[in-house]
């Protein structure tokens, strides 16, 4: 049986939470893999409408395990707010549909301090963080300065471990950035209050990984941004902290053995951009403003008004490339109904010179995009549950972007709920 990993083709916020939710429906095991709590997956289905940041989100499926792997960077303070959250709208989350992994770090509570005051002293420099310490944490965790989650039932030489790690981090917080140190009343506050509830969620879950390998159950790797977020291959120093391609989740699951068959990239149907760093096809004005809305692209961690652009197909390529996708989601194509032309970035001009490549990340700060517009619709598609019923229009925007980038679009999203989906066969 076939493993999947659902990544993001572009800079994140791309609709991977609601084609996770969709589908789950066939996979036994759901894993995120990277990342923390600094980006939201929107999910709406019967429950309501959720905003995930660290729960996987097969979670409202019944019979689905959800797996929090080592790679992630766990927040144990908002993990169970989130969890509470859920509850308050009927989810269950427990330890039956909810692991873990014993060697996931946790984010500690100087962390979002730290990435608020760094944020602060870059002033115009700054890199757009979320402020939900990821930097930090992952800073951290490769210095080895950070404690696994397994380690909260080694309770006498945990402390002693948080005690030095607490003096350590406290000669930056006070010296570097003149901000009160962190004591250990609030270590103390921190290990009785989420520390201690979220220990029966924590397990091995690389046992439970490869015991389920083994009797042939499917896992779905879901991750959290994009290929352009990505610490390696992303618009560096504007990324993330982690390795958000497909080629990590094994790692980051906790399986590294697992194989992942298929690579399901999502996109937007347009582009759109949270934080700081180059955005080539971006939008402005007007124009800009009649897209956000009709899209409601606000951040779903911060609510920030997310840049919006015209489709990149030179950055949407580049992100298939490296995600080695096999199949695309297209998401919120519904958000272009009723535009007479539809804007689209085919190449890039940097220095007068044209290139379908994308470029080196201090590059793209002289990249400007060559625009062309394609015919856009006159109708509502979000009824739509078939490719044959989509308008002409519609279809040639989907064939011109399969043959742009090299794969096939396989799911189109015509609206945010579980089943207001087109499967491309």
């Amino acid at each position: 049986m076939s493993n999947c990993a659902v990544v993001g083709i572009n800079w994140g916020d791309e609709g991977k939470g609601r084609m996770v939710d969709l589908l789950t429906e066939e996979y036994d095991i759901v894993v995120r893999y990277q990342g923390g709590g600094n980006a939201g997956h929107t999910v709406v289905n019967e429950y309501g409408t959720f905003a995930l940041h660290l729960l996987p989100s097969g979670i409202f499926r019944k019979g689905v395990m959800n797996v929090l792997g080592n790679g992630v960077a766990v927040d144990p303070e908002n993990l169970w707010t989130e969890i509470g959250d859920c509850a308050a709208k009927g989810v269950a989350v427990t330890p039956e549909n909810l692991m873990i992994s014993s060697r996931a770090s946790l984010l500690m509570p100087w962390h979002r301090e730290l990435d608020a005051l760094e944020e602060q002293r870059l002033k115009d420099k700054k890199f757009g963080s979320t402020k939900q310490g990821i930097a930090p944490f992952y800073s951290d965790k490769f210095q080895k300065k950070t404690i696994m989650a397994g380690e909260l039932f080694q309770p006498e030489k945990l402390r002693e471990r948080l005690k030095d790690l607490m003096e350590w981090k406290n000669l930056t917080l006070t010296e570097v950035y003149n901000a009160k140190p962190t004591t250990m009343d609030d270590i103390d506050a921190w290990l009785k209050g989420c520390c201690e509830k979220i220990k029966p969620y924590i397990g091995d879950t690389m046992q439970y990984l490869r015991k389920a390998q083994a009797e042939g159950k499917r896992i779905l790797f879901e991750a959290q941004l994009g290929a352009l977020r990505d610490i390696d291959f992303g618009i560096w120093p504007y990324t993330t902290s982690s390795n958000t391609t497909a080629a990590y989740a094994p790692v980051g699951a906790g399986c590294p053995g697992v194989k992942v068959d298929e690579v399901i990239g999502i996109a937007k149907a347009y582009s759109t951009c949270v934080g700081e760093g180059p955005f080539v096809s971006e939008m402005f004005g007007t124009e800009a403003e009649k897209l956000r809305e009709a899209g409601a692209e606000y951040g779903a961690k911060t609510g920030r008004p997310r840049r919006v652009g015209a489709l990149d197909l030179v950055a949407t390529r580049y992100g298939v490339q490296c995600q080695a996708a096999t199949a695309l989601a297209l998401t919120k194509l519904d958000v272009l109904s009723g535009m007479d032309s539809i804007p689209v970035c085919t190449a890039y001009r940097v220095d007068g010179a044209t290139t379908e490549d994308f470029p080196f990340p201090s590059d793209l700060d002289r990249a400007e995009p060559v625009l062309t517009t394609v015919p856009g619709w006159q109708c509502d598609i979000s009824g739509i549950r078939k490719w044959e019923d989509l308008p002409e229009a519609a279809r040639n925007y989907i064939d011109m972007i399969e043959q742009a980038v090299g794969c096939p679009v396989k799911y189109i999203s015509v609206g945010p709920e579980r089943d207001a989906c087109i499967i491309k066969e």
